[in-house]
């Protein structure tokens, strides 16, 4: 078995087949490859009845939405692949992906982790890259500074996203919609944290990546839709929550001392900013999505996770 695909979802069959059929369209039979689909306790329907037809897929039907990570991992025991792609449900292959990925990764060191050029659904570059926080570019992001000084690399964490990268670069994070590597970095990484629950699981697994001597490649050279938010937006609160609990978490792992707090106090005043921005921009235009937004992120104000990562 080359490649192990693994796939965490939550209801979203439509789109779900949309990705599996895209996958077997476009990968050239040259590679042999297994696709194992987590479903997280999915309430639209009988997942089991939505895949029949898919003889050649691993399902595995939890009876609760134990979150990405763990998802990921139940996913790991089961793959036979010398290598793992873990793929969001909501994406979609327009060329052979795996092939240009696998012959790519057989040319490096193989020490690597990778991810390749995500497009939107109307085919305009995604945001997939981003620099690890450090203090400056959290002002930049906290303080909407990143807008304005866009090529101003210490103060915009999505620079190298918003440049158009068009060759092989070694970069921080990618996004989570799609990771290649070798099942060993895997193993030897012990898989997700399964102490994120949404959220941030691909930002701590590059990060430990990292910090054992693996890289980070960010491969342009072949592209995949990604259509994003397609669960989590008919939940907007839940989207929000954990996107905050996340980051935090993600300091409190990985950041100590001074540095954390001035993280974390950063976070809290670019919510607050938020708060106030988006209140009044719904008042001017009377666009109520925008005033949502100002209460959501009001709300965020008034959460702040326990720490679960004391011993690090």
């Amino acid at each position: 078995m080359n490649v192990s695909i693994i796939i965490v979802n939550h209801n979203s069959f439509q789109i779900l087949k949309e990705c599996l059929d895209s996958i077997i369209k476009h990968t050239k039979p040259n590679v042999k490859f297994e696709i194992i689909i987590i479903d997280n306790n999915s309430t639209e329907g009988d997942i089991k009845f939505a895949l029949k037809k898919y003889s050649q897929v691993k399902l595995v039907v939890n009876t609760e939405n134990r979150g990405f990570a763990a998802a990921n991992n139940q996913g790991i025991k089961l793959a036979k692949g010398e290598y793992i792609l873990f793929l969001n449900n909501d994406t979609l292959f327009i060329e052979d992906t795996i092939n240009k990925i696998l012959d790519f990764y057989k040319k490096s060191d193989q020490k690597s982790i990778v991810g390749c050029r995500l497009l939107n659904v109307d085919k305009t570059i995604q945001a997939s890259i981003v620099d690890k926080d450090s203090i400056l570019n959290s002002i930049g992001e906290n303080f909407f500074l990143y807008k304005i000084f866009k090529k101003n690399k210490k103060l915009n964490r999505w620079y190298y996203s918003q440049i158009g990268l068009e060759k092989p670069t070694q970069v921080d994070i990618i996004k989570g919609a799609f990771i290649f590597c070798s099942h060993k970095i895997i193993n030897n990484l012990v898989g997700f944290d399964e102490r994120f629950y949404f959220y941030a699981e691909e930002t701590d697994f590059c990060l430990r990546a990292l910090s054992n001597g693996y890289k980070i490649w960010y491969f342009p050279l072949t592209k995949i839709i990604h259509i994003g938010g397609y669960s989590t937006d008919k939940n907007l609160w839940f989207k929000f929550k954990n996107q905050s609990i996340a980051r935090i978490q993600i300091f409190q792992k990985h950041y100590k001392g001074v540095r954390f707090y001035i993280l974390t106090s950063l976070h809290y005043w670019g919510i607050f900013m938020r708060v106030g921005v988006y209140f009044i921009l719904g008042l001017i235009t009377f666009n109520i999505p925008l005033l949502k937004k100002s209460g959501y992120y009001a709300l965020q104000l008034l959460i702040y996770p326990k720490n679960l990562f004391k011993e690090y």
